[in-house]
C-alpha cells in the first residue's frame, strides 16, 4: 500500500485504479491446478492492517484451518522495499526465512516490478508465491480446503446461495471495499465526488437490506458479510477522515453500526481486529495524504462492545456449524489493538 505507487495508479480522469493481482495460482483439493491442498505446505502472509488480507484471517479462523495453514504477520509500516517481517525475531520470518515479502515475489518472478501485496500464500518448500488473488483465496479456503476444516465448520459459501452471494458482493467491492480507496486516492475533484456518492449510495442500500434481516444473505454469516465487515470496522478509524469519506461516520448509520457491532462481537471477527496496526499503517504509510505521519488518538472504540440487539432479528450466525475456539496464543491481538468495554458511569 505504498503511497507513491498508489498515486501512480490513477486514470487520466484522476480515478484510482487498483493493480491487478500478479499471481493467480489456485490451491485445489485434487491438485489439478498444480497446487494441492496439504496441511503444512503453505504459509498465509497477511497484514492485520489490510482489509483484503483481513478477510482470509477471519475465514481461516472460522473454518479452523490454523493447523493446516500457518500465518505470517508483517509489520503494519511499509518501507521502500515493501512489507517487512520486523515483528519476528531478527526481522526474519521464522518459516520462510525472508526479511521482506518482496523476496518471495522475486523468487517467483525475477522480473517482477509491481507493488507487493497481501494476502499472499507462499509455498514453504520452494519459497514461491502461489497466489495473491485475495478474492479467490478466501473462497478457496471455504471450498477447496474442506477436508481440513474443523468439525462443525460453518459453510461460508453455500452452493445453493452462491449466485446471490456473488451478486451482492460485486457492488460491495466496487463501491465500498474499493470505493473508500477511490475516494482516498482520487487525484481529481470529479473522480473523488463520483466515488464518494457511489460509496454512500451503496451504504444506504445495504442499510435498507439489513434493516429487516440479520445478515446479508439469509440468516447465517457468509463470505459477503466478511467482505463488508473488513471495510466497516476500519471506517471511522481511518476511512472517514484519512480517505475523506466523511458524509457520515459508521456510528451515525444506525443499521450498519449495529450490524458491524454484531459481527465484531462474534467469535472470529472482533478477535482478529487490531485497531492499533490499522491506524499506524494508514496514517504512517500514506505520506501524500498524511505527510506529518501523526496517528490520531481516536476514535473512542468502546462502542464496539456495546449491545447491538440484532439477535432480535433471529438468525443463526454459524448455521449448522459451531463458533471457532479462542485464538492461538501467538495470534491474540495485544491490548493496545482491542476495543475495550465502556467504563460504567456511576449515578
Amino acid at each position: 500500500m505504498a503511497t507513491a505507487q498508489f498515486q501512480q495508479e490513477t486514470s487520466k480522469r484522476g480515478e484510482f485504479v487498483r493493480q491487478p493481482n500478479r499471481f493467480a495460482g489456485r490451491i485445489t483439493a485434487d491438485g489439478s491446478s498444480g497446487w494441492r491442498a496439504e496441511p503444512g505446505r503453505y504459509r498465509l502472509v497477511v497484514s492485520l492492517a489490510c482489509p483484503w488480507a483481513h478477510r482470509s484471517v477471519i475465514v481461516r479462523r472460522l473454518l479452523g484451518l490454523e493447523d493446516a495453514i500457518s500465518l505470517a504477520v508483517v509489520d503494519p509500516i511499509r518501507d521502500k522495499k515493501g512489507w517487512r517481517f520486523t515483528l519476528d525475531e531478527g526481522g526474519r520470518d521464522p518459516v520462510l526465512g525472508i526479511e521482506y515479502l518482496s523476496q518471495a515475489y522475486l523468487r517467483t518472478d525475477p522480473d517482477f516490478s509491481g507493488r507487493v501485496t497481501v494476502p499472499s500464500i507462499v509455498d514453504v518448500e520452494s519459497g514461491k508465491v502461489v497466489t495473491n488473488d485475495y478474492p479467490r483465496i478466501s473462497l478457496d479456503l471455504s471450498t477447496e480446503w474442506r477436508e481440513f476444516h474443523k468439525p462443525g465448520a460453518p459453510d461460508l459459501y453455500p452452493l445453493a446461495k452462491r449466485a446471490e452471494i456473488d451478486e451482492i458482493m460485486e457492488p460491495i467491492f466496487r463501491h465500498v471495499n474499493n470505493g473508500v480507496y477511490r475516494c482516498g486516492f482520487a487525484s481529481s475533484q470529479q473522480a473523488y465526488e463520483e466515488a464518494f456518492a457511489a460509496l454512500f449510495a451503496e451504504l444506504d442500500r445495504l442499510s435498507e437490506r439489513l434493516a429487516g434481516q440479520r445478515y446479508l444473505v439469509g440468516d447465517t454469516i457468509t463470505e459477503a458479510d466478511i467482505r463488508l465487515f473488513t471495510t466497516l470496522v476500519r471506517f471511522d478509524a481511518v476511512y472517514h477522515g484519512h480517505f475523506k469519506c466523511n458524509q457520515r461516520k459508521l456510528t451515525e448509520m444506525p443499521v450498519l453500526w449495529a450490524y458491524a457491532r454484531d459481527l465484531y462481537q462474534t467469535p472470529g471477527f472482533g478477535d482478529t481486529v487490531d485497531f492499533d496496526q490499522i491506524k499506524r499503517h494508514y496514517y504512517g504509510t500514506h505520506e501524500a495524504i498524511n505527510p506529518s505521519g501523526i496517528v490520531p488518538a481516536g476514535p473512542d472504540l468502546s462502542g464496539w462492545t456495546t449491545p447491538h440487539f440484532r439477535e432480535q432479528l433471529g438468525g443463526r450466525p454459524f448455521g449448522d456449524g459451531t463458533p471457532p475456539g479462542p485464538p492461538r496464543p501467538a495470534e491474540v491481538v495485544p491490548p493496545e489493538g482491542r476495543a475495550v468495554p465502556p467504563v460504567p458511569v456511576e449515578d
